[in-house]
């Protein structure tokens, strides 16, 4: 029997929306929204505005690339086809370095959600973490269809969960009114100051936004592409962003940004920790049981996300040509998929939420940027949408890209710099071959 090449389409806009959602409904909004907080006070919620409209300039760009060119591979392959080598080989790099320590922050956000539900000891983080990513890599490995039906199980309870928080804890806002929501630059702001902190809030809260990417990650995978990606892509968007500003508001407007930053800081579950001061009993076991739905699906979909980019860059042999062999039963890129698991679970053992976080947001911002830079490199026939939606994101992405903590984007620029050298030397290697 010979070895398939190619995955199989079985991907529809239902289907795509919930892999995309079950990628941004996850460490983004149970754990991010605590970070930020912490950075910019009240402000955060200003913040998830600014990184929703960045992100909406970058879906735009995502959705007719994917259109027009539906394999996998995402931004790596844009940067091949539209761009020169460097620059696809930047993103496939940054793609993995990015989504890596965000699939670990999604796998110690599970940890940290279930060993507080339960009152265990925060000793078990890193043991939980690695072995949750070990059981959803094994349920990758079972195939797309199975992965999909999965994952729209996981995201239907993670939006019930949402919803009900919001519902919850409305009295709760309406009991303090505005206290805890000013001054607007409260809590944490004044580490940075009100500019560099909502900048750097804004950093933060993008990366949470941009699991949409996934949908173009997976464009091989997706029925009538040209008009599934665009549509699913924004639909998720447009979904996320009312759920992030309803959630945000609720949980500074019912404990503050202070007391929500703490939360995250010491359980790394901070939605559940507002949610045990809300009047209604019970809320904050339906929050944790959501999130810990949302971390699994966001873990789920970065593994498959990762995948798909890593077979992509073993098809050009960037990577070891054995990362693109192929499954013949399913189309799945089995070693590939173990070798992200191993990937994510080595980061998971670093132990900090925050750290992983910090760095996936400089990563995948320059990944966003190169994204941008091929559709402005787009035919006038396969343009979807304005080219000014592609330079405000290129802009965007550049501009916050360096608004972070210093030496996690120096850091970040040294393995752009580690990862050239070995594309160079790979090349070279090829055609003295």
């Amino acid at each position: 029997m010979t070895a398939r090449t190619e995955l199989s389409r079985v991907v529809g806009v239902p289907g795509a929306v919930f892999m995309g959602l079950g990628s941004i409904l996850g460490t983004g909004i149970f754990v991010s929204i605590g970070i930020a907080a912490g950075i910019a006070g009240s402000a955060v919620l200003i913040a998830i505005t600014i990184a929703a409209f960045v992100a909406m300039c970058n879906a735009l760009s995502s959705a007719q690339l994917a259109a027009s060119h539906p394999v996998s591979g995402g931004t790596y392959e844009y940067g091949y086809r539209y761009l020169r080598p460097a620059f696809g080989f930047t993103a496939g790099w940054m793609f993995l370095c990015a989504k890596s320590a965000s699939a670990a922050t999604a796998a110690l956000g599970f940890a940290g959600y279930l060993l507080y539900a339960f009152g265990w000891s925060a000793d078990l983080l890193v043991p939980v973490a690695v072995a949750t990513t070990i059981v959803t890599t094994t349920i990758v490995l079972s195939g797309m269809r199975q992965s999909n039906v999965t994952n729209i199980a996981i995201v239907s309870v993670t939006i019930f969960a949402l919803l009900i928080f919001v519902v919850a804890g409305l009295p709760s806002v309406r009991e303090f009114g505005t206290a805890n929501l000013s001054p607007l630059f409260g809590a944490g702001a004044s580490d940075y100051g009100p500019l560099h902190g909502l900048l750097y809030a804004s950093a933060l809260m993008f990366v949470a936004y941009t699991g949409y990417g996934r949908i173009a990650t997976l464009g091989e995978e997706v029925r009538e592409p040209r008009r599934s990606i665009p549509r699913a892509i924004v639909v998720t968007l447009v979904a996320s962003a009312v759920l992030y500003i309803a959630v945000g508001f609720v949980a500074i407007g019912a404990v503050g940004s202070l007391e929500l930053a703490r939360a995250t800081e010491g359980e790394a579950a901070p939605l559940e920790v507002v949610a045990r001061g809300f009047a209604l009993p019970g809320v904050q076991w339906v929050v944790a049981l959501g999130a810990m739905t949302a971390m699994v699906g966001v873990l789920l979909n970065l593994i498959l996300g990762l995948s798909r980019v890593l077979l992509a860059m073993g098809r050009r042999r960037d990577m070891p040509v054995a990362v693109a062999r192929l499954d013949a039963s399913h189309a799945q890129p089995y070693v590939a998929v173990c070798v992200v698991g191993l990937a994510v679970a080595g980061l998971a053992a670093i132990g900090s939420v925050e750290t992983t976080w910090t760095f996936s947001a400089f990563t995948v911002l320059i990944y966003y940027a190169i994204t941008n830079l091929a559709a402005l490199r787009l035919a006038e026939e396969d343009r979807l949408y304005l080219r000014v939606f592609s330079w405000c994101g290129l802009g965007a992405c550049l501009f916050l890209a360096f608004w972070g903590e210093w030496h996690v984007w120096a850091v970040g620029l040294g393995i752009i710099a580690v990862g050239l050298v070995w594309h160079l030397a790979r090349r070279g290697m090829a055609r003295a071959s």
